[in-house]
């Protein structure tokens, strides 16, 4: 669910500057002057270490970890004429997201500088509107995979000092090898550099650890399609895994949006989980898988295919949901018939959220009936055949056919948390229809993955 932020409290403005390795001579008159006038001056070693000794205030270092420390210290110099430094454009993967969460956007007042993006293009002449940025300050190396594509361009944000030769191995690793790389050091004051290099042989050793990468993809690396289905092959798997054309149906039913959040119910190989995350960067999953060795083959899934950020839950459900955020939409490939799984799923969703359940078996299709008949929703069957070989000829073989049913939760109803006990649906069936059990007493063989 988006988050809003909480209304700013009360107190004096913060102003955050944004300052390049140029530093102090790179900044502008307004910027200048609120640095004079701050009683307290809060910023990274490298930023504070960018003023003169004609600014008086107070420095203070952000501590590590940063995040959790940002109200505290605020909070400790409340009254105070508090200024900020940040690298850059402060709200361009910078500390002014985190205190605009933190205070309120209303309170800051905000002067940026070019980022090092900006830098970037103007030096390489790539259309900045065009171009992709990642960033790697705090994120998984694996998630630079999701970028790659033969002819883009791309600007990674380092890390450090090694995030270059890092990158480097990655793309060789990924079948991108050929790619160009260009480090952009120090970008915009006097000790800028560039180096340059393939990925497959890159010569330079570690450097300034003020740096941006800019990658051409080049290479012979398997093209990935940005919608849902990709190949079977690309997973690894021991048969628990949504197949390619019922997978592309079931997320075009989910129909993830930028921000949501998923659980994947019965994770097998993580796939819809997967390609929920590669819709968009800022879409978030949970994979609940209660088998420990397919709960590690979700996560090198997830790693192996861009999406590193998926968080994988081990245990059964629905005892495993316990305390896990409210979801936008649940997706359900495995085990319907456990006692009051489909119950808990349906009460964690908030009024508007989607549940979307496959199933190959006829006990687990007779519940998703009596479930459609109580909510509505849509219910279909989905039938693949694939040709093959028949003698001299060619004939059709037929797949299992999937039941899916979906439904989106009706205002109205009461949001249960997923700590709570699972309940039977609120809602009574119509009396001229009697309701029957959810399902069996007692759990049956697991089904398989769909």
């Amino acid at each position: 669910m988006a988050t809003v932020p909480a209304p700013a409290p009360a107190g004096r403005p913060i102003t955050v500057v944004g300052i390049g390795a140029d530093g102090w001579p790179g900044l502008a008159g307004t910027a200048r002057q609120a640095l004079r006038e701050a009683e307290v001056v809060i910023g990274g070693p490298r930023q504070l270490a960018l003023l003169p000794a004609g600014a008086t205030a107070e420095r203070v270092r952000w501590p590590s970890p940063l995040r959790p420390a940002v109200a505290g210290l605020l909070a400790a110099h409340e009254g105070r004429r508090i200024c900020v430094l940040a690298s850059g454009d402060p709200m361009f993967f910078g500390i002014g997201r985190t205190l605009a969460e933190t205070v309120g956007a209303d309170r800051l007042r905000v002067l940026p500088h070019p980022s090092s993006v900006s830098h970037a293009c103007a030096r390489l002449g790539w259309p900045l509107d065009a171009t992709e940025v990642v960033s790697l300050v705090g994120r998984p190396l694996d998630s630079l995979t999701l970028a790659l594509h033969p002819g883009r361009r791309l600007l990674v944000l380092s890390a450090d000092a090694g995030t270059p030769a890092a990158v480097a191995a990655l793309l060789t690793a990924r079948g991108f090898g050929a790619s160009r790389l260009r480090v952009l050091e120090q970008l915009g004051g006097p000790a800028e550099r560039q180096l340059d290099g393939a990925a497959d042989g890159w010569p330079h050793p570690p450097g300034d650890p003020l740096n941006l990468i800019a990658v051409d993809c080049a290479g012979d690396g398997v093209r990935t399609s940005v919608v849902p289905g990709l190949p079977d092959s690309r997973y690894e798997s021991d048969g628990q895994l949504t197949k390619r054309h019922v997978r592309a149906a079931t997320l075009a039913t989910l129909a993830p949006a930028p921000g949501e959040l998923l659980w994947d119910v019965g994770g097998g190989s993580g796939s819809i989980a997967v390609e929920w995350l590669r819709a968009h960067r800022d879409c978030r999953a949970v994979s609940i898988e209660r088998d420990p060795v397919r709960a590690g083959r979700i996560a090198r899934n997830a790693a192996a295919l861009g999406v590193p950020g998926l968080r994988v839950v081990t245990g059964p459900a629905p005892a495993a949901l316990d305390g896990l955020p409210v979801p936008d939409a649940v997706f359900i490939g495995g085990g319907l018939t456990v006692p009051g799984l489909l119950e808990a799923c349906w009460a964690a969703l908030p009024p508007g959220g989607r549940l979307v359940a496959n199933t190959v078996t006829l006990e687990s299709e007779a519940l998703l009936t009596e479930w459609y008949r109580r909510w509505g929703g849509e219910l279909l069957r989905l039938a693949v055949a694939h040709a093959v070989p028949v003698g001299g000829f060619t004939g059709w073989r037929q797949a299992m056919p999937v039941t899916q049913w979906s439904a989106v939760k009706p205002s109205g109803l009461p949001v249960t948390p997923a700590a709570a006990p699972p309940a039977p649906p609120s809602t009574p069936a119509p009396p001229s229809r009697p309701a029957r059990p959810a399902g069996p007493t007692q759990p049956p063989h697991q089904p398989p993955a769909v």
